[in-house]
């Protein structure tokens, strides 16, 4: 497997240990689970910054985390409480375990979007950073 690959696997499964449901590059289902919803986006490495001797490029590779909760009571404190648990997932573990050299979120900006027929959902995009080298684009 990739770095990025090995990465972004490391991060869905830190976010997999929370109490809520946790898919990556899926679509939003129909039903979201009353602890709300999690779906990582691969997102975009960019362009590395490279050195020489040796030869290593440095992304700064923005993911995106997709947070979702619906319902009518409650709606904006279950919001944050999911956007808590996944700062303090990784603020847990900064390195996930080694592999990057730094991971950090970004503040989301949430939304809240009307359902017909159905209590409305409450939803944020919130990029993460995964600061990490490797010695080959696609290693």
């Amino acid at each position: 497997m990739s770095a990025r690959e090995t990465i972004l696997t490391a991060l869905h499964t830190r976010f997999s240990m929370l109490p809520t449901c946790a898919l990556r590059g899926d679509v939003l289902p129909e039903r979201v689970p009353a602890q709300g919803l999690l779906i990582l986006r691969d997102g975009e490495p960019g362009e590395p910054e490279v050195t020489l001797s040796p030869l290593r490029y440095h992304y700064q590779h923005r993911a995106e985390i997709e947070a979702v909760v619906q319902g009518t009571n409650d709606r904006d404190a279950a919001f944050d409480t999911l956007c808590a648990s996944i700062g303090a997932a990784l603020a847990a573990d900064r390195t996930l375990g080694g592999l990057c050299d730094w991971v950090e979120a970004e503040a989301p900006q949430p939304v809240d979007l009307p359902l017909e027929g159905a209590a409305g959902l409450k939803a944020a995009v919130i990029p993460v950073v995964l600061h990490y080298s490797t010695a080959d684009p696609l290693s």
